[in-house]
């Protein structure tokens, strides 16, 4: 979760200004034609043939990003894979213990939702993994699928809760984060293409691949089928968080670019996530 200077704190008091969101992004995400190496590099032939986002724009504003960031989607039976390519002059990052704040540095994100959960995945540039399982407390009481479940009990784990960020109170209220829950055989890489950590050189920029496996999902599934039927719809966002300027210099709070406008500094809202349709035909033939 961001914690990021002045930009975004967490909010313990307020209300939110209704529901009205800026609409969700609506994308395609074909199955892969052949096998897929977790390298970062996003040359195989699906790579090369996935529908590219638009550019990401401001979180708040909508207006263009300075550098350029775009992601792709592709499936098979065992994952969803996600492919980010992300155009940095100066490719920064210093944090390598798992779980770290990645979000201190510039990283890139990526949000699955349920209808009662989400998960968050934050990644910087040497490939180290920042994961936390949310749950809204509405629904965290007997008869819910995550109540009583050991890996979701709030008394054992490390946890945080969360109403809101950057001034932003969601009208669903708070939620509980669990900290220390990893996604089982999740795969990440990093290709850098350029020197890392070095200024005096101009890069340029990095890409990421993911792939999230379809069983580790089962928690945000809502009864729908594992993988995804063709024409089934999930909610996803991707974004990027830049703590350094177009000069490479640290800056005093975070750019922040999403997949589409959120209206607000704010990773947390299920309901501008883009609108993900899977279809059955591979990638490339329809």
């Amino acid at each position: 979760m961001k914690t990021r200077a002045l930009l975004a704190v967490f909010c313990v008091a307020g209300v939110a200004a209704g529901a009205d969101y800026p609409p969700a992004a609506s994308y395609t995400c074909y199955r892969a034609e052949g096998p897929i190496r977790v390298d970062g590099r996003l040359n195989e032939s699906s790579w090369v043939k996935a529908p590219r986002s638009n550019p990401f724009v401001d979180i708040v504003t909508g207006r263009p990003a300075w550098h350029d960031t775009r992601v792709a989607l592709i499936w098979d039976d065992r994952y969803l894979y996600f492919g980010y390519t992300i155009e940095e002059p100066y490719v920064q990052a210093t944090l390598t213990e798992r779980d770290s704040k990645i979000y201190i540095e510039n990283d890139v994100e990526m949000f699955i939702a349920g209808k009662d959960a989400y998960y968050e995945l934050e990644l910087n540039a040497r490939n180290t993994v920042y994961e936390v399982f949310w749950i809204w407390k509405d629904i965290y009481k007997p008869g819910s699928p995550y109540f009583g479940v050991p890996e979701f009990d709030v008394k054992s784990h490390t946890m945080m809760t969360l109403s809101g960020v950057g001034g932003h109170i969601h009208p669903r209220g708070e939620r509980w984060g669990f900290l220390d829950w990893d996604l089982p055989r999740l795969k990440t890489a990093v290709f850098v293409d350029g020197t890392l950590n070095n200024a005096k050189d101009r890069d340029r920029g990095w890409t990421v691949e993911l792939a999230v496996p379809w069983q580790g999902l089962k928690w945000l599934a809502d009864g729908r089928a594992l993988p995804p039927r063709a024409g089934d719809v999930w909610r996803v966002d991707c974004s990027r968080f830049q703590k350094f300027g177009p000069d490479g210099k640290p800056m005093e709070g975070s750019a922040g670019w999403t997949w589409n406008r959120h209206g607000h500094y704010d990773s947390h809202i299920p309901e501008t996530f883009t609108r993900v349709r899977f279809s059955a035909e591979k990638v490339g033939r329809e």
